[in-house]
């Protein structure tokens, strides 16, 4: 009997165990929530893909809900570039926008593989409480090409595949869901009744008490004859001199992402005919640049590019360039844009003495994707304890580089992203710790140089070499 009761007991413990373990293992999300009304907005104007949503979220629990949950299937999970939440406080003109914290989970892949992220509420909502929320979320790679190639007199057409119905783990008792295109040309879209189509907006539901994980698919068909622009890999090297400066070098591999060009290129034809020869290629780019640059110089392989004007304010500074020939879809171009910016424009020092880079990260290029981004910040020789802090979670090491009359050599910090968009252009800080009398190293190392070769010259000039002839006795 005394055996039996051990073996209960110890069985009782390891399910308590387990219990705690798993509770442990994963947020706490409450299942007695539910969306009042959902509205769903997907801008499909450029290429790349922005959705925001609005949600008004009740809890009918009992218990207080802190976390609200988001569901995305894994084609978008794969595209996903940005999530950003608020919270909306106040009505119509006196509405205020609280950000919210939004990371994804490690809860195990829902039904269908449906991947989750969670939105940490400011307060917990409690019993009969509800909050609206705004959301936004953005795709890459999400248009696809068809036709997979066109010739130089052809529109581009792509297709588009989503939900008419919103993926939730809550039920949703009012939804609809609209979509904009850039023309009025939609050669055909998925109907789930009810459907309506003006101009350039396509608009699914209302819909009424979905339940969670509802998915009707649909596949819109449209013209979108914008810029696909895509940055393959872009180097951005930041180099900090104390001495007054800052100079960055932004190494870019472009790639035209839309349909192929087919055929031959007539660029007779491209040049007369412009509204309607190469409509979705692209011969133009907007950089937008810090204000007050100087010495800004743009080449590729050949040499330097002419072809770019220049505009600059005391709020920024715009660029706009042209390659040597338009890009057409499945065409590259690899080039190299400079500038020089003020040290105290973006580098500061801290009350302990720390001191601070303030830039901002990701591309300059305007409605860019950027599918490998690496940025290299060069501290000055003899920086200690660099450390970073950016806004979203980024890849982190560090490197030395050897430049001129450098002894120990400089620390590089080195920061790492995938599939950047423009709203990642967020500003980040690098602090590092620096003595100033390592200014004096390269002044002293010139100095002491000149000096020995003085010393050396003067030596010679004093020396005795000539060779003289030893008389006889």
């Amino acid at each position: 009997m005394e055996a039996m009761a051990i073996l209960r007991l110890a069985l009782i413990f390891s399910i308590l165990t387990s219990l705690s373990l798993l509770a442990g293992s994963s947020p706490s999300i409450s299942p007695e929530l539910q969306i009042v009304t959902a509205e769903r907005r997907i801008d499909l104007t450029s290429h790349i893909v922005k959705v925001f949503l609005t949600l008004k979220v009740e809890n009918i629990g009992e218990s207080p809900a802190s976390e609200v949950l988001l569901s995305f299937s894994p084609a978008e999970a794969d595209r996903l570039a940005l999530v950003k939440a608020a919270a909306v406080a106040g009505k119509k003109k006196k509405k205020s926008y609280l950000p919210l914290e939004v990371k994804p989970t490690d809860l195990p892949d829902g039904p269908n593989g449906t991947k989750y992220y969670l939105i940490h509420l400011l307060k917990p909502l409690g019993k009969s409480e509800a909050i609206s929320l705004e959301i936004l979320y953005i795709f890459t790679h999400s248009l696809e090409p068809f036709p997979a190639e066109i010739s130089q007199s052809e529109s581009q057409l792509v297709y588009y595949r989503d939900s008419a119905k919103i993926l939730s783990p809550y039920l949703i008792k009012q939804q609809a869901t609209i979509i904009k295109t850039p023309t009025s040309r939609v050669e055909s879209f998925t109907r789930v009744v009810p459907t309506d189509r003006a101009n350039t907006e396509l608009r699914y539901g209302p819909y009424e008490e979905q339940p969670p994980y509802t998915y009707s698919p649909v596949i819109v068909h449209f013209e979108n004859n914008n810029a696909f622009a895509v940055v393959k890999e872009l180097v951005r090297e930041i180099e900090i001199s104390h001495w007054g400066s800052i100079q960055v070098t932004e190494h870019y591999e472009l790639v035209h992402a839309g349909a192929r060009h087919k055929g031959v290129f007539s660029r007779v034809e491209y040049q007369s005919r412009p509204s309607h020869s190469g409509a979705s290629s692209f011969k133009h780019l907007l950089a937008e640049l810090p204000p007050r640059v100087h010495s800004v110089y743009y080449r590729d392989n050949i040499g330097n590019i002419s072809s770019s004007r220049l505009r600059t304010n005391f709020k920024k500074s715009e660029l706009l360039i042209e390659p040597r020939y338009p890009l057409f879809g499945g065409w590259k171009s690899t080039f190299v844009i400079g500038y020089g910016v003020p040290l105290e424009d973006f580098l500061f020092e801290a009350a302990d003495g720390t001191r601070y880079l303030n830039y901002s990260f990701g591309c300059p290029l305007v409605e860019t994707v950027v599918e490998k981004l690496t940025v290299k910040v060069v501290l000055p020789e003899g920086s200690k304890n660099p450390s970073a802090v950016v806004p979203f979670p980024v890849e982190e090491r560090a490197e030395r580089k050897y430049s001129y009359l450098d002894v120990v050599g400089r620390t590089v910090v080195v920061l790492e992203k995938a599939n950047v968009v423009p709203e990642h252009n967020s500003p980040f800080q690098v602090y590092y710790q620096f003595s100033p009398i390592y200014m004096l190293a390269e002044p002293l190392m010139l100095t002491s140089v000149f000096f020995l070769f003085f010393m050396a010259c003067v030596t010679y000039l004093h020396l005795d070499l000539s060779i003289s002839k030893i008389k006889e006795t």
